[in-house]
């Protein structure tokens, strides 16, 4: 191969390496804002954390600790939301266990060998997990406060 085949290979692979990094970016950052919703829609008094703090998920590295926090605080705080409203049939620590067992994939996708195994567990139970948060922020949506007058934090 002579150098200008070369160096437009290597512009092309270049080019889909960065596509690939910032589709995967805008796709964390979709993720991150689901989880900080939710927690906007729990009342001040529910939340054991607050929204922008999930933000720091977006820092490399740290985000491998961070994301326990994050997983725990969320689930806290929207057991208390839903038990607040007086929402039955709900996990006493919504997302908990499964987002426990994506955090542990994630931390366990960087050891050799099991990392592959680790990692593609950790995307499906990330995609799980971001469903389920999705799914538990409708909820705080559709769900009638005690008193019967609509959400508070619906417009947000």
């Amino acid at each position: 191969m002579d150098t200008d085949t070369t160096t437009t290979i290597q512009i092309i692979v270049g080019m889909l390496a960065l596509i690939m990094f910032v589709g995967i970016l805008l796709l964390y950052i979709f993720y991150i804002l689901t989880l900080s919703r939710a927690l906007s829609k729990c009342s001040v008094t529910s939340r054991t954390m607050q929204p922008g703090l999930v933000w720091l998920l977006l820092v490399p590295l740290f985000n491998l600790v961070w994301q326990f926090f994050v997983v725990i605080g969320l689930a806290d705080s929207l057991g208390k939301e839903f038990r607040a409203r007086g929402i039955p049939n709900v996990e006493p620590e919504p997302g908990k266990a499964i987002g426990i067992a994506m955090c542990v994939c994630a931390v366990c996708a960087i050891i050799p060998i099991l990392g592959i195994f680790a990692a593609i567990a950790h995307l499906i139970l990330w995609i799980i997990y971001w469903v389920k948060i999705a799914e538990f922020s409708r909820r705080l949506d559709q769900i009638l406060t005690m008193s019967g007058t609509p959400n508070p934090m619906q417009g947000v």
